[in-house]
């Protein structure tokens, strides 16, 4: 299932429509069958028990950061995060990125003894780290679920094909990171990029400390286990320069809609509580411009549980 940037108020009011019919013929319902079991030598029906609300997502999975090129000075932010992940309830640890492949060899074992979903970030060199550690497990046809890159080294490979979900926040301009990760051919996964060239007040040695940005992962990390990688539509990849002042928001990749007569890029970022930006950059068109009915527009999601989902499925939408 996937999660639009926000639910549009004709859904919610369909759902609140289609609630009140269910409810109100539920009602009529039993009304009937109490009446009938009111009848001489019949006893009252019994009520049905109400449904149980759907079991919350219990977190799952192995997270491994990596710090960048001295680390315990730079990367501090790696060990912030790994905390705030041990939090949530998902095994975590951080490391130092030359110890990489030790490491790689030891989440081998780990998953043959038990497979939870693989989580790796890596800050600079760290970044760098985790793609190559993605590709030993690659070799031993060790599925990835998640992969983000934190202004990673431009010598860092490419996103293999085995990494369901892949993200890149960095400084394109940047000496020291800036690598502008591209995925292998043929990738399969879903895959976003983020560059904040300008935010100025993003740096190398801040840009692995953002609160905001580790909210966004722990809250994607906790899902993981029960958010499918496969979903419906196509999955498309993202790729942004974030405008200055402007929030920075994490979605996992894209997908296309067909559009209606008369829709605009600023009507369809209204309808699905969408930034006007993340529209036209993604689909290089003016954001007033009138759309041709069926003309395919892509726009950025989230990933989320199924039983999370709130949003009107894509296929559903015309």
């Amino acid at each position: 299932m996937l999660a639009l940037g926000g639910t549009t108020h004709l859904a919610v009011a369909g759902a609140i429509v289609a609630t009140k019919q269910i409810t109100a013929q539920a009602s009529d319902n039993r009304a009937a069958v109490q009446a009938k079991g009111s009848a001489p030598g019949m006893r009252p029906a019994a009520t049905p028990r109400a449904a149980e609300p759907p079991p919350p997502v219990v977190p799952r999975g192995r997270a491994y950061l990596f710090r960048g090129a001295l680390g315990p000075i730079f990367s501090r932010g790696m060990d912030r995060l790994t905390e705030k992940i041990q939090q949530a309830g998902i095994t975590a640890d951080v490391y130092e990125f030359t110890i990489c492949s030790l490491i790689a060899s030891t989440a081998i074992d780990d998953y043959r003894r038990d497979p939870a979903p693989i989580i790796l970030i890596g800050h600079s060199m760290g970044g760098r780290c985790a793609l190559l550690f993605s590709e030993t497990l690659q070799a031993e046809g060790i599925p990835v679920s998640l992969v983000v890159t934190i202004d990673p080294a431009h010598m860092s490979p490419s996103v293999p094909l085995n990494v369901e979900r892949f993200i890149n926040i960095f400084l394109s301009k940047d000496v020291l990171g800036g690598g502008d990760i591209k995925p292998a051919p043929g990738f399969p996964g879903h895959y976003a990029s983020y560059d904040l060239a300008e935010h100025d007040e993003v740096s190398h040695i801040t840009i692995d400390k953002m609160d905001a940005v580790h909210q966004q992962l722990v809250a994607k990390i906790v899902q993981l286990a029960a958010t499918p990688a496969k979903v419906e539509g196509e999955t498309l990849p993202l790729r942004y320069v974030v405008p200055p002042k402007e929030q920075i928001e994490l979605w996992d990749s894209g997908t296309a809609i067909a559009a209606r007569a008369g829709d605009t890029l600023q009507t369809l970022a209204s309808q699905y509580g969408l930034p006007l930006w993340s529209l036209t950059q993604i689909n290089q068109m003016p954001d007033t411009a009138p759309l041709a009915a069926g003309q395919r527009v892509i726009i950025p999601r989230h990933l989320v549980p199924p039983l999370s989902a709130v949003s009107e499925p894509i296929s559903s939408r015309r």
